[in-house]
């Protein structure tokens, strides 16, 4: 079904039908657009908040780059974008999950510091209310997350900006309790990870690919090396974790938590590190637009088609009938103020 549901999606988009899956909706009004921006849906509204960019300058040419506050709306897949309120403080590059007509924001990062702090954003009567929700154990950033059930998991991250190391910590937050708490689970195995997919998929999560931070070569104690992955892992309240197929190829940084449907999943794009070093950033070629489709029966990952406008660090929205894309980083130190939306099945 997987197959079937794919290969539509390729030929629709390649011939340009006018029930191709990929569709551009209004962009974001922010001039350089957003990378680490939390997102998702209340009030039936696409609602993005946060997140960073470089207003004035690329990084390369010195440019500082600036978190923001600021929460959009987008009331309707035609319609306009607004300003609807802003978050506590400026703040991005946390984990963001829709969750019963809110969207909730777990940790992230502002210009100094990580944080534990955790929120949740309703959009009712053209307001913004915001709640606080248990903080964390630690501060995190850069993690991935996903929820499955009433139950929140967060997996991975660092604890710092200079992190030299990242985190193989996962916490979990069951929504429905009466008095809800973070608890600690068995660590995803394997190596630590930032920047991982996550996802919910037949009562499970799931954590793929991410990067790692390894000690540099030239010495002991030398700066640490990013180190792309291309393992998958799948947790079971019932059985604990246990790994899958590894990916294609390595992949970090994808739009998360990835896409579901009755077979398994589709994480769109990434960054799979193939253009680390890259002499020329002006002129650096983007991420990768290939989608790599996940059959959980027959445990294996295959190439299922492209993407016509890759992005990364930014999240993934189920938005009615869309999974949607909200601005994100287009290449390194560079933004997108688009924003596209996919559908499974085009009417």
């Amino acid at each position: 079904m997987m197959r079937m549901i794919l290969m539509l999606g390729l030929i629709q988009f390649a011939c340009g039908c006018a029930s191709q899956p990929w569709r551009r909706l209004p962009s974001i009004p922010d001039r350089e657009g957003l990378a680490g921006a939390y997102a998702g849906v209340s009030g039936g509204a696409l609602i993005v908040a946060g997140g960073a960019n470089f207003p004035e300058k690329r990084p390369w040419e010195g440019g500082k780059k600036i978190w923001y506050d600021t929460i959009y709306a987008l009331d309707e897949p035609d319609g306009q974008w607004k300003m609807v309120g802003q978050l506590p403080r400026p703040l991005g590059y946390g984990v963001s999950l829709t969750y019963r007509n809110a969207i909730l924001c777990i940790g992230g990062s502002d210009s100094e510091r990580h944080y534990a702090d955790s929120f949740r954003i309703e959009y009712a009567g053209g307001q913004i209310i915001t709640t606080p929700l248990p903080p964390l154990p630690k501060p995190i950033a850069n993690a991935c997350g996903a929820i499955v059930g009433d139950v929140l998991y967060i997996a991975g991250g660092i604890e710092k900006p200079d992190a030299r190391e990242t985190l193989r910590t996962v916490f979990m937050l069951n929504l429905a309790a009466g008095n809800p708490a973070w608890s600690e689970l068995p660590p995803i195995p394997g190596q630590g990870r930032m920047l991982a997919i996550a996802a919910a998929f037949d009562k499970a999560f799931y954590v793929v690919g991410g990067i790692d931070l390894p000690p540099g070569p030239a010495k002991l104690g030398g700066p640490p090396v990013r180190q792309y992955l291309g393992d998958a892992y799948r947790y079971d309240p019932a059985t604990g974790w246990k790994r899958l197929a590894d990916l294609p190829h390595p992949l970090a940084a994808a739009p998360s938590p990835a896409a579901t449907d009755e077979a398994g999943l589709l994480i769109f794009g990434g960054d799979d590190g193939s253009h680390v070093g890259f002499t020329s950033p002006e002129s650096h070629p983007g991420f990768a637009n290939q989608i790599a489709g996940y059959e959980a029966k027959v445990d294996q990952w295959r190439i299922a088609g492209a993407i016509p406008a890759p992005r990364v660090t930014t999240p993934l929205v189920r938005w009615g009938d869309w999974w949607v894309i909200p601005s994100g980083e287009a290449r390194p130190g560079v933004r997108s103020a688009e924003v596209w939306g996919y559908k499974f099945f085009s009417n």
